[in-house]
């Protein structure tokens, strides 16, 4: 149940099971929030950079913005010696099991020493409140990223899946029988581009943004053949604003990093509502709003 190229596909979208959205979004504080290690190009040069003060003012305009669109807001309190923890899409991929009804998440392995000490906070949070979490089995090899580098095509039981940075292509064969999914595997080929959220956003079943050039040639291909329609973000608005790094909660509203104009003028001909976030201070760290939050059942 692993695709790489669109010859490999033996089925359409429409035969994937229908899914709900989530409506649940997590958001952790940046109480501790900095830059005091590089371990993605965009970090290089910005130690000690980040005005902890602005930062937290831009967190609490992306937390006002969920709960305005009328979505299910938690936060947890991020942790000392964590500056990376708020970045509260890489630590789980929550799912929803479609037979039982249960709501879960499958713990990451961060290939980065510097947070790996963060996923039992949230294994903690969801254990607390009656998910079942799961982790990876000790036979599959490799550092899986959450959210980072697994997501949820919109309204249907699917996975797109990067690899090439931080997660290894095994724990996307792992997650698919877990979950019991296909899983489009997608190589990320611009480490500028370390996660698959930094260069892939779905929008709505039909239209995804994306930054091509993050992609093979199989990549781009995979991703048009399942998505009617991509619009494709300008390199410089992908690169140094984090375009794609945007969330479509709803189908129609998408937060975005302010001051992308050709994408947003893009995502207004296509009948979307741009909502433009300022997340400069976190830019400084490589993550945007979707980094910024988890959506889970």
């Amino acid at each position: 149940m692993i695709y790489r190229r669109p010859a490999d596909l033996d089925f359409a979208l429409a035969d994937c099971p229908r899914q709900e959205r989530p409506g649940k979004v997590l958001l952790t504080t940046p109480d501790y929030f900095d830059v005091e290690y590089a371990i993605n190009p965009h970090m290089e040069d910005q130690i000690g950079t980040v005005d902890k003060s602005e930062a937290l003012r831009q967190w609490q305009a992306v937390r006002e913005t969920y709960d305005a669109l009328g979505l299910d807001v938690h936060t947890a309190d991020g942790a000392a010696g964590l500056p990376d923890m708020t970045f509260c899409a890489n630590q789980t991929l929550p799912y929803l099991d479609p037979q039982e009804g249960r709501r879960g998440v499958v713990l990451s392995r961060m290939r980065a020493e510097e947070r790996r000490e963060e996923v039992p906070y949230f294994a903690g949070f969801f254990s607390e409140r009656g998910y079942d979490v799961r982790e990876l089995s000790d036979q599959v090899d490799g550092s899986f990223e959450g959210m980072g580098d697994a997501l949820w095509h919109p309204g249907r039981r699917l996975l797109w899946g990067g690899h090439g940075f931080r997660t290894a292509p095994a724990v996307h064969d792992a997650l698919s029988e877990m979950l019991g999914v296909p899983v489009m595997l997608l190589e990320l080929a611009d480490e500028d581009f370390y996660h698959l959220d930094t260069c892939l956003c779905p929008l709505d079943e039909q239209t995804a943004l994306v930054s091509p050039g993050a992609f093979s040639d199989n990549g781009n291909a995979l991703i048009r053949q399942l998505f009617d329609n991509t619009i494709e973000v300008p390199a410089i608005e992908a690169r140094e604003s984090f375009a794609c790094n945007a969330h479509c909660p709803d189908g129609e509203h998408v937060l975005i990093q302010r001051g992308c104009d050709v994408t947003i003028e893009q995502l207004e001909a296509g009948g979307f509502t741009p909502v433009e976030l300022d997340t400069s201070e976190f830019l400084k760290a490589g993550g945007s709003v979707f980094c910024m939050k988890l959506m889970f059942w």
